[in-house]
């Protein structure tokens, strides 16, 4: 397991052409070439098991009623994911999944002189929104840790007279967490003109006790937007529901940006979802146990890691990735893609334990051919 390594920082990405949305995001997930029948897919941070069966029953009774819009049924939605979140529906915003919310967040918090500023490597959503819209991005390296360096975010957004600080916990794309600690003094310590953005797609899948949600901090009114989605733990990535959290005043700056409602068939999986008390603490655990068990088989085997909080460990491959990727795919089993500057690394989603049996036999397959 990796502790303590440093990687060198590759070029920017290109620069993005027109307005990056969430779909120009997922072109570049796409696998090239044509898979084999019944390949695992073990690339886009998915939970296999996809909806819980009360969701899946709720979308089948909404879609008899999906011919009306349904607007003024929102409303109490809306009311009821601010109470799963413990906040008000004035604390809201909900959008298609936490990227459009994310999305809402960059539009809002920066512009000129005010940039976007965020640990480096991590999801690149609003890093290729921000630089589309003409704006200032600043990436802050991780420490040694793998942690957000958060003294030093806060610095870059001093020196710049404000921004908007972006930090994903647990990170993507290496499973790694930034501590409680930290992000208390970063919350703290926020320059005049800053806002910090913390996405938690992944928070429920860590049962470390260092890690911990900025809910608190919201609900006391500081600069902070917190964003979550259904689409992980949850299992709803193809439905898109996400949301935001913060004081009123900033969910009235980013207001303007979401595209439109949720569909109906999607929020009623929600409520359904929300009402299933044991589904949470039973994937947590589950998948828990299989990461787990990942992690012992690469230990044992000889192959280093990132200690892992979320649903997909980072392994170091001691090659170029972009080798064995293709050559995973071609034997049945899609990994992540390439994760710049990390060009060692290879992102692997947990799966079922049959799929990663079959992750496994590949690899070595691969690896040590």
């Amino acid at each position: 397991m990796i502790t303590r390594r440093r990687f060198a920082r590759g070029a920017p990405l290109a620069a993005a052409l027109g307005l990056w949305t969430e779909s120009a995001l997922a072109q570049r997930a796409l696998v090239s070439g044509t898979p084999p029948p019944g390949t695992v897919w073990l690339n886009a941070n998915e939970n296999p098991d996809g909806p819980g069966a009360a969701a899946v029953e709720a979308m089948g009774k909404a879609l008899n009623e999906a011919g009306r819009y349904h607007f003024q049924e929102f409303r109490g939605f809306y009311a009821a994911v601010a109470r799963s979140a413990g906040v008000e529906a004035s604390e809201l915003l909900v959008g298609a999944g936490s990227s459009e919310v994310i999305c809402a967040a960059v539009h809002a918090f920066t512009g000129p002189g005010r940039p976007l500023i965020h640990a480096d490597p991590t999801f690149e959503l609003p890093i290729q929104l921000a630089r589309a819209l003409g704006r200032s991005v600043a990436a802050v390296p991780l420490t040694s840790s793998w942690a957000a360096d958060v003294k030093r975010m806060a610095a870059e957004a001093e020196k710049a007279g404000g921004g908007l600080l972006y930090l994903c916990n647990p990170n993507n794309p290496t499973s790694s967490i930034t501590p409680r600690v930290e992000m208390d003094w970063l919350v703290a310590n926020l320059p005049r003109n800053s806002v910090l953005l913390v996405d938690e797609a992944y928070l429920d899948f860590s049962g470390d006790p260092r890690l911990a949600s900025v809910l608190p901090h919201v609900k006391a009114g500081r600069e902070v937007v917190l964003t979550r989605t259904f689409s992980k733990i949850y299992g709803m990535a193809g439905l898109r529901v996400g949301f935001a959290c913060a004081r009123p005043e900033l969910i009235a700056r980013m207001q303007p940006y979401p595209a439109g409602v949720i569909s109906w068939v999607s929020s009623r999986a929600v409520l359904a979802a929300l009402g299933d008390a044991k589904l949470i603490p039973s994937r947590k655990a589950r998948y828990g146990r299989i990461r787990a068990g990942l992690c012992s088989w690469l230990a044992e085997h000889g192959f280093r890691f990132l200690e892992p909080h979320a649903n997909f460990v980072m392994i170091d491959v001691e090659r170029d990735v972009r080798g064995v990727i293709p050559a995973m795919i071609s034997r049945g089993v899609a990994p992540g893609r390439p994760f710049p500057p990390l060009n060692q690394m290879l992102r692997v989603s947990i799966g079922t334990e049959a799929e990663m049996e079959r992750f496994k036999r590949v690899f070595l397959e691969v690896m040590r051919p």
